[in-house]
């Protein structure tokens, strides 16, 4: 399997769109929250990290936690996740690491065993 998961220039462009698609429809509703919002840019970051673009994905990614920032530690943790797996693709192993320390944190704080581990098995992945 290649870098992009074996996956199509096609099929990359067609999940970063509906990636967005999907928070551009979060931003339109009356009813959006900012765990809405840190999930959607959340999301948005993970795939360009998925398609190999480090940069975009840290300017999702720092979106995502801005809006966790005053959320559950789970959201906050995804939030770090994403920045360091962002920064492991552009070989900044300094802010990587920094992300990764924040995201272990978190980690620790998050009372539900399946979210947990969860988003332990997600750091692990990262180095």
């Amino acid at each position: 399997m290649d870098q992009d998961g074996g996956r199509s220039v096609e099929e990359n462009m067609e999940m970063l769109h509906t990636a967005i698609a999907s928070l551009w429809h979060w931003t339109q509703r009356e009813d959006v929250a900012p765990n809405n919002l840190s999930i959607g840019y959340w999301q948005v970051s993970r795939v360009y990290c998925l398609i190999q673009q480090p940069h975009n994905a840290r300017r999702y990614g720092l979106l995502s936690l801005q809006y966790a920032k005053s959320l559950s530690p789970f959201l906050k943790g995804y939030a770090y996740e994403t920045l360091a797996r962002a920064e492991m693709l552009a070989n900044n192993r300094v802010m990587m690491k920094e992300y990764l320390e924040k995201a272990n944190e978190m980690l620790a704080e998050i009372d539900e065993e399946e979210d947990r581990l969860s988003l332990a098995k997600d750091l692990a992945t990262i180095r």
